[in-house]
């Protein structure tokens, strides 16, 4: 009963997306958010498809002082790019994929099971910018259960955390080049006038 009345909500949102489409508002992901309904039965729809022994699986990895300091180095430089350092997600990226990374302080983050979680840490969102991060590793799997521990810990985050976080995260290789040619530019320099940067390649 309860997979019937999904379909249904799908059916319905699906139709409307339509009818919303062909009055002509056209589609874009472009600084969208989804209909509340749309939101809902697809949270609903993936937290149905979770295998029920995942979803009540409990968290195997003991939350201790080093494992929290692993995480949140692993969080800083693989998960930050989109979610942020305070699990927000208000980065550039997070905010222009469709739908929008979700705040993960918020209560509907904090009521997902330990297991749902790891879930999608492991196996991704389907039709979101999730990700799978699986390796079929034991070491990967103690990895995503270390996540989940941190994820916890986010509405709590300290500004020491953040602070360590921040030197942590990936940042853009330096480009010299660009960056002369773009003060060259703002300044009228004759190269940046004929189109080129003066310099031999």
């Amino acid at each position: 009963m309860r997979r019937l009345a999904i379909v249904v909500a799908v059916l319905v949102a699906l139709l409307a997306g339509l009818l919303f489409v062909k009055r002509g508002a056209g589609i874009s992901a472009v600084h969208g958010t989804p209909w509340p309904l749309e939101a809902r039965t697809a949270k609903a729809a993936w937290r149905f498809l979770v295998p029920p022994s995942m979803r009540d699986a409990r968290n195997p990895v003991d939350l201790t002082p080093a494992v929290m300091k692993s995480a949140r180095e692993h969080f800083a430089d693989h998960c930050a790019l989109c979610h942020d350092n305070d699990g927000s997600g208000a980065t550039a990226v997070g905010r222009r994929v469709y739908p929008p990374v979700p705040d993960m302080r918020e209560a509907s983050t904090r009521r997902l099971t330990d297991g749902e979680l790891f879930y999608a840490i492991e196996q991704g969102i389907p039709f979101t910018a999730m990700p799978g991060w699986t390796t079929g590793t034991k070491l990967g799997e103690q990895q995503s259960w270390a996540l989940v521990h941190f994820i916890r810990h986010l509405p709590s985050i300290t500004a020491d955390e953040l602070t360590e976080m921040e030197r942590l995260n990936p940042k853009a290789p330096p480009n010299e080049e660009r960056d002369r040619d773009i003060e060259d530019f703002l300044r009228g320099s004759p190269e940046a006038d004929r189109g080129g940067t003066g310099r031999s390649q």
